[in-house]
């Protein structure tokens, strides 16, 4: 089963690095707007830190997010409406392993973005930790933004035609830039605002990350520093894998 699951694997991030468009969303955008709002003076001085140690937890989330929501919806969505997920679903794979393939293809996606948008971060825009990097919460931050948008990529998928999750799925990424907390941080929006946001997938998962790369806390806080972030998106993560899994259908 885990042979034919990473064999799964392997052909979901081929067919993955042939869609033009999505690889757009996960990469180009991110690192365009890391360049281009790291290098200007469009977005207003974070309250603690450099420019770019504001932004680069934004951007990681941002891109977790197209590789969930955008990229795992979309062509998942377009699967079902081919008839192909039916297919695949009923082929000795089984439908529990093309899940685990469709998702463990999105981690390897995800973490590959996070070394390289952290390299074009240092090597470009001269960007360095400010504090020590934690890896366990790096981890377990990237996770949960996976099983969060992931959950929700798939429930769209399942339940509605393939051109109405490509709407959705672009227009909630849209919305994720504008008011998800993830090109300027909740410390540093207006008080009503911050609450607001604050409660997002989104912002949650740009805090947990920015805790991770050691933005806020340090070793010494370590989760205890961010443990509020990590319990938002946790429920996210479990309300989105519960709609996925009770909405979720094949044909």
């Amino acid at each position: 089963m885990w042979r034919a699951i990473l064999a799964q694997t392997t052909v979901e991030l081929r067919l993955t690095a042939r869609r033009g468009e999505n690889l757009v969303a996960m990469l180009a955008v991110p690192a365009g707007l890391l360049l281009f709002l790291g290098s200007t003076r469009v977005l207003p001085e974070p309250a603690t830190g450099t420019r770019v140690d504001a932004l680069l937890p934004g951007i990681l989330a941002l891109a977790i997010v197209a590789t969930g929501l955008v990229n795992l919806g979309i062509a998942t969505a377009y699967e079902r409406s081919y008839g192909v997920l039916k297919r695949l679903g009923g082929s000795p794979l089984g439908r529990p392993g093309l899940i685990a393939a469709k998702v463990l293809a999105i981690v390897v996606i995800e973490l590959g973005l996070v070394v390289l948008l952290a390299g074009l971060a240092a090597g470009v825009l001269g960007w360095r930790p400010p504090g020590p990097v934690l890896l366990p919460l790096l981890l377990v931050s990237v996770m949960l933004g996976t099983a969060t948008f992931a959950g929700f990529g798939l429930a769209m998928a399942g339940t509605l035609r393939a051109e109405a999750t490509l709407v959705f799925a672009n227009v909630l990424f849209l919305l994720v830039m504008a008011v998800g907390g993830v090109l300027v941080p909740v410390t540093d929006l207006p008080g009503p605002m911050a609450r607001v946001a604050g409660l997002f997938p989104s912002a949650a998962l740009a805090e947990g990350l920015r805790a991770g790369l050691g933005g806020t806390g340090g070793a010494a806080e370590g989760f205890g520093s961010t443990t509020g972030s990590l319990a938002i998106l946790a429920v996210w993560a479990l309300i989105g894998g519960v709609l996925a899994v009770r909405t979720f259908r094949w044909d």
